[in-house]
């Protein structure tokens, strides 16, 4: 890679240093394009930091397609396996963290990548963490007791009428995203969308190259389809059924994700009471249909990342990561 000696030694001594910030919908390919771009010992020298919201939970392995741990000893991945399901992660706790690994990845002359699909971490990473108040666990718990007990549909109207914005925004689906919208306006008496920060400014602390992968929509959701089926050849079921048989239920943080979710039912009028469905194909055909659905609001939503170098992934693996090479190239050269 031309002037990649110079770039290390910036990469050492600037206090602004480059991340590559690599993002795409479920499906896209972004291990397997990463795998490709950074294989070998004579091109820059690179770290992932997963920007993945489940990937952080540990026993979840299959259903949120964690690189296996013979990829990661090629390429080294951060922010992996560091909490258990029933512990919460939030954007700011993925700032923080991914703010500390690409300086220290960066402070030993490496490239810092920070590649996921979880929009929100990316735009946040980016862009800076709004002034929301923090999370309340008693208004939290509240909110979810009247999930329950009223359903989505209510607090999607509750949401509209206290801030149209979110409520026009979110999706009825996305269930964090409109409690912590409801949660903020209960805390605080103003809407959520009046603590966004401006998106026009990112942040100073580095120089971000970053990377969209795009792909039609028909192929996307047939590699969807495909990947789906592969979790299941692959052992997503006895996955799923050694996290319940823990104790852990979508009721906790890491199983509310698609892929598991999916697997539970609640026992009729015993509402927080869970048992495991028995129609698996079923289960599968549902979880393809909601990373379908995902994948749709991913696209929606990375459209208001401002300065993205879109890259259509519309050969190989390997013909897409000599595209993002050439990307690089030409910000190495002139930076």
């Amino acid at each position: 890679m031309p002037n990649n000696s110079k770039f290390l030694q910036n990469q050492k001594n600037i206090s602004t240093p480059a991340v590559l910030v690599l993002f795409g919908p479920t499906g896209s390919g972004k291990t397997g394009i990463l795998q490709k771009l950074f294989n070998s010992n004579d091109e820059l020298q690179a770290e992932v930091i997963s920007a993945d919201s489940m990937q952080v939970y540990k026993g979840m392995d299959i259903g949120t397609a964690k690189p296996s741990l013979g990829e990661r000893e090629i390429l080294p991945h951060h922010l992996i396996d560091i909490r258990n399901p029933d512990q919460q992660f939030n954007a700011g706790d993925f700032v923080r963290l991914a703010d500390e690994a690409c300086l220290q990845i960066a402070a030993c002359g490496r490239l810092p990548v920070v590649s996921g699909g979880t929009g929100f971490y990316l735009k946040n990473f980016i862009m800076g963490l709004s002034e929301a108040p923090p999370s309340d666990f008693k208004i939290r718990t509240e909110l979810r007791q009247e999930l329950k007990e009223k359903g989505i549909t209510a607090l999607a109207r509750e949401l509209t009428v206290c801030d149209p914005a979110s409520g026009e925004r979110i999706h009825i689906n996305d269930e964090y995203r409109m409690l912590r919208a409801l949660e903020v306006y209960r805390l605080s008496g103003r809407p959520l969308s009046s603590f966004e920060v401006n998106a026009k400014n990112k942040r100073s602390l580095f120089r971000f190259i970053i990377i969209g992968l795009s792909r039609p929509r028909e192929t996307l959701y047939r590699r969807i389809n495909e990947r789906c089926a592969q979790m299941f050849r692959n052992g997503l079921v006895q996955e799923v059924r050694s996290l319940y048989e823990a104790g852990y239920t979508p009721d906790d943080p890491g199983l509310r994700a698609i892929g598991y979710r999916e697997f539970f039912i609640e026992t009729p009028g015993e509402p927080g009471k869970w048992k495991l469905s028995q129609d698996i194909d079923g289960v599968q055909s549902l979880i393809a249909q909601n990373s379908r659905r995902y994948a749709k609001r991913q696209i929606t939503f990375f459209a208001g990342i401002p300065g993205v170098n879109w890259i259509e992934c519309s050969g190989s693996d390997e013909e897409t990561a000599g595209r993002i090479k050439n990307a690089l190239n030409e910000y190495i050269n002139f930076s």
